[in-house]
């Protein structure tokens, strides 16, 4: 089923959920590129390694499952656990690096990176951390670089990050956003294109800069998210009547969501 939602779905923002969706969507986003780029480019997926002792670690994939699980013990389970498999006793638990997925628009003659695609993360918005540092480089690099850089943010907790100045961009939204996408032309230096949506809103149609007298492609952000969603089965991680968003919504916000989700039969 699709998200209830026309836009994000703000139930998907809580910390235990946002890493799998991060990771989902980049990967559609990849796909729904590579469907529409023209010859002699391709997407490709790259990540960013760094180390965070105060975030939760999450792992590559998780399987959820009911909160109470059948009965009948661990043994059938172990024992097909250890088919083919040799046994290592567990020593002091390690602290993983995080990793963070993005995405790179690349010239297939020449492997020169033309477009970064970032979908930030809680980490590149929480201020003082190395994952926000080690972003803020790379925006720098970027602009040095000449390379054209798609950011989306798809938080609304967090300090603001993306290359546009806070200030430019409310100026250009004067009824407010919580969600924005900011693209960085590096052949207009002096312009950010920006498209701030609100919770109410649909996701926005992007194009995407490649080189100078190239026509940009052009991605529905809702298909790619509605994809994301079915695939990750975010229905049920959403657990619409059993949690809250986090953040939390406005008043506003909760009775415009609450009318939606008991529309769809996902709230009594």
């Amino acid at each position: 089923m699709p998200s209830p939602f026309p836009g994000m779905d703000p139930w998907l923002e809580r910390p235990v959920v946002f890493p799998t969706l991060h990771s989902g969507f980049i990967i559609y986003l990849l796909e729904a590129l590579n469907a529409r780029l023209p010859p002699g480019y391709v997407a490709t997926n790259d990540a960013r390694v760094y180390v965070d002792p105060e975030l939760r670690r999450v792992p590559d994939v998780g399987v959820f499952g009911p909160t109470d699980p059948p009965a009948g013990g661990p043994g059938g389970a172990a024992a097909l656990i250890r088919v083919g498999m040799l046994a290592v006793a567990a020593g002091v638990p390690a602290s993983d690096p995080d990793t963070e997925l993005y995405l790179n628009i690349l010239s297939a003659d020449d492997d020169r990176l033309v477009t970064s695609v970032e979908v930030l993360s809680p980490a590149n918005k929480k201020p003082g951390e190395d994952g926000r540092a080690e972003y803020r480089h790379k925006q720098r690099e970027c602009r040095a670089g000449g390379v054209n850089l798609v950011e989306i943010d798809l938080l609304r907790g967090g300090r603001h990050t993306t290359a546009v100045p806070e200030e430019r961009l409310r100026a250009v939204a004067p009824g407010g956003y919580d969600y924005h996408v900011c693209v960085t032309d590096a052949s207009e230096s002096r312009e950010f294109y920006v498209a701030p949506f609100r919770l109410a809103d649909r996701f926005p149609t992007v194009g995407f800069p490649l080189d100078p007298g190239v026509e940009p492609v052009v991605i529905d952000l809702r298909a790619v998210f509605d994809r994301c969603y079915d695939a990750g089965r975010y229905a049920l991680l959403a657990k619409y009547d059993r949690r809250e968003p986090d953040p939390p919504l406005t008043a506003e916000q909760k009775t415009w969501a609450d009318a939606i989700l008991k529309e769809k039969g996902l709230l009594p």
